[in-house]
């Protein structure tokens, strides 16, 4: 058991001070090589490889053109109308022609025409400015979700990533313990051999070591998770892994519940959402209602025919279809007068309105329960970290004494297996309470949108 103690003595994370204290020694810790992506650097390549990144920005693109189209589209009502056909011969004039009225001959030519016919609006009571208004708010909208999707992932990516680290370190603490307890089996073994040790203190040892077995293949098999996770978070499948630091407990002191219930109504992009959805049906609401008047603008209108084998008729009093060349501009107004629809429209977008404050009301509540929550899971988690730190101490201690003991022969090997034991659970206990204190900041950060707040592995 002595190769256990010197390795967990050398630690990065070191020991509690009464436990240095107990050893006299005062080790600095050793620097842990670095061999792959950061948690920081995990995080950033989630946010640009993320695929549910990437659909929050294309939707939020799609905004972006609609409110182009917003605010251009009221300004682009113009019609453009061109075609080419055949034309009989026809001469004269409004007194005289020597052709009947037929509408096809033996003589035909060709015959073209345009016509460009155009609205702009220059009063609408509201229609135009709603509307961008309206758009705007979902361009806000779709801001919002992107910060959503980033803040989900930077979670996923941080429990993955201090799920592995968990992983290998107690993968590291069982190997070390399973070598020390091999050593120790060996030993006994051949005591018994010689007729001098005691079985059953052989099948206590064999047993903890089968125990050790077993935990081992569960760190093996949240390690494969964890890094099969990483690796589709990040977007990196070929050569991924992780730095070789350990396991450590994060910087942030938790401060009074109300400054994260503050965070939450600021930064949450959920409550933002429904903010910028509000905005959205006010505008619509208020579109709907400036539809009910008309629109008033100018009008304008060109146009543009020409026959080759049909006479052109110059006397002004005569009208001629087939050469002429018009064209003009009025004040005009332009009134749908669909009342009865138009007022069914203002019910749904009313409707839709007070649907869009329940649902801010529910995010707001909803917000304040999940900040609660969170916030007690951190505070668990911390006094469970601080609980198990010490119980791994006390256990480092008894199992040095015991080693002591061993060394100057007053006591027996067998003698070091229950405080080895209890020191490698408290341990692997310590571990997972660390790594719950860091999931729990990190949700505490995703719920409050207060993303500084989350570990960030150093």
């Amino acid at each position: 058991m002595s190769s256990l103690f010197a390795l967990q003595s050398s630690r990065a994370d070191e020991p509690p001070q009464h436990v240095a204290t107990a050893l006299g020694t005062s080790q600095a810790p050793v620097q842990p090589v670095r061999r792959g992506y950061s948690l920081r650097r995990c995080v950033e390549l989630a946010e640009i490889n993320y695929p549910k990144i990437a659909e929050a920005r294309a939707q939020k693109d799609y905004y972006a053109a609609q409110l182009s189209e917003a605010r251009t589209a009221p300004f682009s009502q113009w019609t453009f109308t061109t075609g080419v056909g055949p034309a009989p011969s026809v001469r004269g004039n409004g007194v005289y022609s020597p052709n009947t009225e037929v509408s096809l001959s033996s003589n035909l030519g060709l015959a073209w025409r345009a016509t460009l016919d155009g609205f702009v609006p220059l009063w609408t009571f509201g229609k135009i400015t709603n509307l961008v208004d309206a758009a705007k708010a979902q361009v806000k909208l779709g801001e919002h979700q992107i910060q959503k999707e980033r803040n989900q992932v930077r979670m996923d990516v941080r429990k993955a990533y201090f799920g592995l680290q968990l992983a290998r370190t107690s993968a590291q603490l069982l190997t070390t313990a399973s070598n020390a307890l091999d050593s120790a089996i060996e030993k006994l073994q051949k005591q018994i051999d010689e007729g001098e040790g005691d079985e059953l203190d052989l099948l206590k040892l064999r047993t903890f070591r089968a125990e050790l077995e077993g935990r081992r293949s569960e760190t093996m098999r949240y390690e494969a998770i964890a890094l099969a996770g990483l690796r589709f978070l990040t977007g990196v499948p070929a050569g991924f892994d992780i730095d070789a630091s350990d396991l450590k407990v994060a910087k942030h002191r938790l401060g009074p519940v109300n400054t994260y219930l503050t965070a939450a109504r600021l930064h949450r992009p959920d409550v933002n959402m429904a903010r910028a959805g509000i905005e959205a049906r006010k505008a619509q609401l208020e579109l709907a209602r400036a539809k009910l008047y008309p629109d008033i603008g100018v009008g304008l209108s060109g146009s543009w025919a020409r026959a080759p084998e049909v006479a052109d008729q110059l006397n002004p009093y005569v009208r001629d279809d087939a050469n002429y060349f018009r064209y003009g501009f009025a004040a005009a107004m332009r009134w749908n007068l669909d009342f009865l629809p138009a007022s069914a429209r203002i019910a749904q977008a009313q409707a839709q309105l007070e649907q869009t404050r329940a649902i801010e009301r529910f995010a707001l509540g909803g917000v304040g329960v999940e900040v609660e929550t969170a916030y007690a899971e951190v505070q668990d988690a911390a006094r469970r970290e601080k609980a198990y730190g010490q119980a791994e101490g006390y256990a480092k201690r008894w199992m040095i004494q015991v080693q002591q003991g061993i060394d100057i022969g007053t006591q027996d090997e067998k003698d070091l297996v229950d405080p080895a034991r209890q020191y490698a659970l408290q341990r692997f206990s310590h571990l997972n309470a660390i790594m719950d204190l860091n999931v729990a900041l990190s949700k505490l950060a995703l719920v409050t949108g207060w993303d500084a707040i989350a570990p960030d592995g150093t």
